[in-house]
């Protein structure tokens, strides 16, 4: 797999033993998705060729992060091209008569029905746990969780916005010296203090012009390495909105961005 680059000349990347599983976040509809919404497409009528470029672009920028990609990545990304190809191909005479089968057809009808059972989860989770809620809730507590507040970015949302800050970083092409190596523990370290002083912090503010591409790679690990492990959560008003990034404490409008207790903070080995 490809990593980046240690600039010392080792062979191997200085991340290695940081690998952060996808598994963890969402699998390769969740990217077709996101793929599809971005680009206002109709889910019926996929641009084929237009989205498997972009989706065999996020798996490129996966590999340079050195992230551990499921297997089920690769096979959709063969299957994105299997469909692409014969799309191209001419439509023989005997079909020309009959309705020529749609080879996306079978992908759309997983997404559509994909999607159904995503946004069907999502609703129930933001439901409160059975016989909670056989008393009646103030009707403020009620306005302040209402859905749609804010949602929670998902791993390809931050994908985007982490891209748009290493394009600004290699239009300025800066000379990197890495005599002291800015570490995944300096950037959990940098997060935690950036964020203890505030309720949240844009994602944008996280960088600065000086920032070399190494720290901004290594930063953005450093939120992957957060979220994953519910130490952080990333939000946004809307889709293709700004992102904010915030610590479960802090979070106190009772928003469904928050996440579910999963264990035990003080066992997290990010904390450690």
């Amino acid at each position: 797999m490809t990593g980046i680059r240690n600039p010392e000349g080792s062979g191997e990347s200085p991340l290695a033993a940081y690998r952060i599983e996808l598994e963890s976040f969402e699998g390769p509809l969740d990217l077709l998705l996101h793929l599809i919404q971005k680009n206002e497409v109709d889910i019926r009528d996929i641009p084929i060729a237009k989205i498997t470029a972009q989706y065999l672009q996020y798996l490129e920028i996966m590999k340079e992060l050195d992230l551990e990609i499921a297997s089920e990545f690769l096979v959709m990304a063969s299957h994105l091209v299997y469909i692409k190809s014969r799309t191209l191909l001419p439509v023989e005479a005997e079909e020309e008569e009959a309705e020529p089968e749609d080879p996306r057809e079978e992908l759309v009808r997983r997404l559509i029905e994909y999607r159904k059972y995503r946004e069907a989860a999502r609703t129930l989770s933001t439901r409160p746990a059975l016989f909670l809620d056989i008393f009646p809730r103030p009707e403020p507590e009620q306005k302040e969780t209402a859905p749609g507040e804010h949602i929670e970015a998902t791993l390809f949302n931050l994908m985007d916005a982490f891209q748009k800050v290493l394009d600004d970083v290699e239009k300025r092409t800066p000379v990197e010296l890495d005599r002291d190596p800015f570490t995944l523990d300096d950037a959990l370290s940098y997060l935690r203090e950036r964020l203890a002083k505030v309720p949240s912090l844009s994602f944008s503010e996280l960088f600065t012009p000086l920032d070399s591409r190494r720290k901004v790679i290594t930063v953005f690990l450093g939120i992957l390495e957060m979220v994953k492990r519910q130490r952080l959560i990333a939000v946004q008003r809307d889709f293709g909105q700004p992102i904010s990034l915030v610590l479960p404490d802090k979070i106190t409008d009772g928003s469904e961005a928050k996440p579910p207790e999963r264990g035990d903070p003080e066992n997290d080995p990010d904390a450690q």
